[in-house]
């Protein structure tokens, strides 16, 4: 059924709303969807299947273990099927001493976020006492 002009309209608003207010995720959901891939789903749902037929075959043969096997499979399958798989991140230092990284074959360079936890902290130090004095 398709949409009324007034609910396309309403739709159009929002995706500007939505690419105003985070541009990145915006782009991304454009880019890649909501959903996992169709071969992580099929592989989850595989597991699922074969993880039932433990279930079963535990049950039948009153194989305690076999079944807590075949339903962890179950739980790991499923859990697999719906979770995005997490892209890489690497990260190389250039000949200007920056660190970049790389996602995915894009590289950037890296944020002010780059430092670690310690560092960080100790900016945030010294930035509160130069407000104080």
């Amino acid at each position: 059924m398709p949409l009324s002009e007034h609910e396309q309209k309403v739709l159009q608003a929002m995706e500007q709303a939505l690419y105003a207010e985070d541009p990145r995720f915006a782009t991304h959901i454009t880019n890649h969807g909501l959903h996992p891939g169709k071969r992580r789903i099929i592989v989850g749902v595989l597991g699922v299947v074969i993880g039932l037929a433990l279930v079963v075959l535990g049950a039948f043969n009153a194989l305690i273990w076999l079944g807590a096997i075949g339903f962890a499979l179950m739980v790991a399958g499923g859990a697999w099927a719906f979770t995005p798989a997490k892209k890489s991140v690497l990260g190389a230092v250039g000949p200007d001493g920056a660190v970049r990284r790389t996602v995915s074959g894009e590289t950037r360079k890296a944020g002010p976020k780059s430092g670690g936890f310690m560092q960080r902290l100790e900016e945030r130090w010294d930035k509160r006492r130069h407000d104080e004095w």
